[in-house]
């Protein structure tokens, strides 16, 4: 049975993660009534057969609310961890010499382990090793054949397998590791609708993945490396979507630095129209509070103001002991924030223009006809997922309705700003288009009698790129009667 669930009635979209605190379906029914419009499945944590339950339990929400809902699957990605040590950890002192070397024994407060024979021929003195998120601080002071001496600039307790990050170097090793290609196998066999690709350094590091994948999901790049800002617009031009991963990027830079990188990211990623993700520690005090510190409100309130099209939470909905909370704290920050009335301009301060194509062109033109006139939503007709990208670029004031015949493209869509899915069967003339876009946009809440709506797709139908087409209808009260199915 069909559960009616009315619109958002915001534009930024929420992804949840699903952990231990929510894989349970009655959790998730409830994150999704509090206001998730996506889900992302961790693979660095948990195993297949859990993982599974949660996609197919989402898959479940879907038809029960008849929503799209889009499933982001994260790859862990190649994570640099030191080994482990006689007594399970040891302590550096501050200003102490230590060395990672290539020696399998177990560590002491001298050395340990670095299971990881490429990083031997990067580093150079003066470079940096963070282990721990950052915790300890080392400066290599000299590098052999085997071992990277290094003295503690911060020192304290260091315990077996913690994580290694590398500011300073580019490291040769593959975006996608074993483990990654057996989580990556598993998304797509169980329909993910995103990858997440942990740990991007590179332009190249995509290419892998893109094979692997054959079109079969988005690929989201996870900006969380100083390497990867360095070619931020070639890593935008190669993916589908980005992510400001802060957790990493705070860690390898500086914490001052990463407020105006994170604009810059949101701003560049928004130009090509692609969906930018924020995320990491938005809300990180609810996952033993049920309710947020001012700062954390301030920063989830940022992102919505620069016009990211979705904001994440991560342990506060996987771990954390206020998931449902943590999702309608976002909800209601997102919501006062779009009620704002600098929201409109500040949400516009990024100039996109539109490219020299009709299809742009277009696209622009929806944006101001909802400007100029009352106009109750955008209705738009796609097969690819292209011209919906192009009209919610622009940002739009009212809902804009995506009408595919792809469940794939509708679920793809689910996290761009603004954009509202629905999966319905193909039009096949212009007569058709109209009375389709004016009975979906009654079914779905999208105006009553009298309301206007702008119709956007292209000729010949169902051919992708074809974008050429701009019209705007009036509905009527009988639409549905005429039309039941």
């Amino acid at each position: 049975m069909t559960t009616k669930l009315e619109p958002r009635g915001r534009k930024v979209k929420i992804l949840a993660t699903v952990g231990p605190a929510s894989r349970d379906p009655d959790m998730l029914r409830r994150l999704f009534r509090a206001g998730a419009d996506a889900f992302r499945i961790n693979l660095s944590h948990g195993d297949h057969e859990a993982h599974a339950e949660a996609i197919h339990a989402i898959r479940a929400l879907e038809k029960q609310f008849n929503r799209p809902i889009a499933v982001l699957c994260d790859l862990q990605g190649p994570k640099l961890r030191v080994g482990t040590f006689v007594d399970g950890q040891a302590i550096i002192p501050h200003g102490a010499r230590f060395t990672l070397d290539s020696n399998e024994a177990p560590g002491d407060a001298t050395r340990v382990h670095l299971p990881h024979k490429e990083l031997f021929g990067v580093f150079k003195p003066g470079q940096r090793l963070l282990i721990n998120d950052g915790k300890i601080r080392l400066r290599v002071i000299a590098v052999r054949g085997d071992s990277i001496d290094c003295v503690a600039e911060v020192g304290g307790v260091i315990s077996d397998r913690k994580g290694v990050n590398v500011p300073d170097a580019e490291v040769p090793i593959p975006a996608l590791t074993d483990k990654d290609r057996r989580d990556l196998a598993f998304a797509l066999d169980h329909g993910a609708d995103w990858i997440g690709l942990s740990f991007v350094q590179r332009p190249e590091d995509l290419a892998e993945a893109r094979k692997l994948i054959r079109g079969r999901a988005s690929l989201c790049a996870k900006i969380e490396k100083p390497q990867a800002v360095r070619r931020l617009a070639e890593i935008i031009e190669l993916s589908d979507g980005v992510m400001v991963a802060r957790g990493d990027l705070g860690v390898e830079l500086n914490p001052e630095e990463v407020p105006p990188l994170q604009k810059k990211i949101v701003n560049m990623t928004r130009l090509t129209g692609k969906p930018v993700i924020v995320a990491t520690q938005m809300l990180e005090s609810m996952i033993e509070s049920p309710a947020p510190t001012r700062a954390e409100v301030s920063d989830v309130a940022n992102a919505v103001y620069d016009g990211a099209d979705a904001v994440m939470l991560s342990a506060e909905t996987a771990a954390g002991q206020w998931p449902e909370e943590a999702v309608m704290m976002m909800d209601s920050i997102a919501r006062q924030v779009e009620r704002d009335e600098a929201y409109r301009q500040r949400v516009r301060l990024l100039d996109t223009p539109p490219d020299p194509t009709t299809a742009d062109a277009l696209a622009h033109a929806c944006m101001t006809i909802a400007d100029t006139l009352p106009i109750a939503a955008i209705a738009v007709f796609t097969s690819s997922g292209s011209s919906a990208r192009r009209v919610t670029r622009e940002r739009p004031l009212v809902p804009v309705m995506v009408l595919t015949p792809s469940v794939g493209v509708a679920r793809r869509v689910a996290l761009l700003w603004g954009a509202h899915s629905v999966t319905t069967r193909d039009i096949g003339s212009f007569e058709e288009m109209i009375a389709k876009g004016k009975r979906m946009a009654l079914r779905h809440g999208f105006g009553t009698a009298g309301s206007r709506l702008v119709v956007l797709a292209g000729v010949p139908f169902g051919v992708p790129g074809a974008t050429n087409l701009l019209h705007v209808v009036t509905l009527a009260g009988d639409e549905l009667d005429k039309h039941p199915a």
